[in-house]
């Protein structure tokens, strides 16, 4: 495969770790690098236009979000990969809405990367995260009551202090409790409250 991948980000450590995995894995593939989006564009003017970028969406002077529609302008056939440090749901879906091709956190194991970049460049797309707006199946199963327990879960508060608030006896809380764990299919209080606030069922 010979291509040309830009990778942009302002973090070299970042950047040279990412190339090394990318040069060992993709053979006859070229990886240039920016440390910005000015430097991408400028560099870009100087040379073949890439098959893939790389983009950092969290850079100083012009991000990566605003700077998208300057990169489509330049390259308009060529898709992007977001990465990201936040791997929030509102920032995945910013991400796409600007016509990314495809979403990573930069956390993301070393294998899912490089399946994200071969499907990229093979143009095609790995199947979709589930929507956000999919997400009321969680919400669906829960009891009014359930949704109280959980946003008074959310604030910290134990089983005592949610039945007092509510006027529940503690069992009963419990029981809320572990249908809720079952309902969000995670196992632990501190998972159900993290599931709560990324699928927004809480505030």
């Amino acid at each position: 495969m010979n291509c040309t991948i830009l990778l942009i980000d302002d973090h070299a450590l970042f950047r040279a770790g990412l190339r090394l995995m990318l040069a060992n894995a993709l053979s006859d593939t070229e990886i240039r690098e920016a440390a910005s989006l000015d430097e991408a564009l400028a560099g870009g003017r100087r040379s073949v236009a890439p098959q893939l970028i790389l983009l950092d969406i969290q850079m100083p002077g012009l991000n990566g979000l605003d700077g998208m529609t300057l990169l489509a302008r330049q390259w308009p056939d060529c898709p992007v990969i977001v990465l990201s440090a936040d791997s929030s749901v509102s920032t995945e879906r910013s991400a796409m809405e600007r016509g990314a091709h495809s979403f990573l956190s930069k956390a993301a194991p070393a294998p899912q990367f490089l399946e994200t970049v071969r499907t990229a460049l093979a143009g095609q797309r790995l199947a979709p995260h589930p929507d956000p707006a999919e997400q009321g199946d969680s919400a669906s199963r829960l009891t009014a009551r359930q949704c109280e327990v959980l946003a008074l879960l959310c604030q910290g508060l134990s089983n005592k202090l949610i039945g007092q608030r509510l006027h529940l006896s503690e069992n009963t809380v419990r029981g809320h409790v572990q249908a809720i764990l079952a309902a969000l299919g995670v196992s632990s209080r501190a998972e159900a409250a993290f599931a709560a606030r990324t699928r927004g069922l809480v505030g």
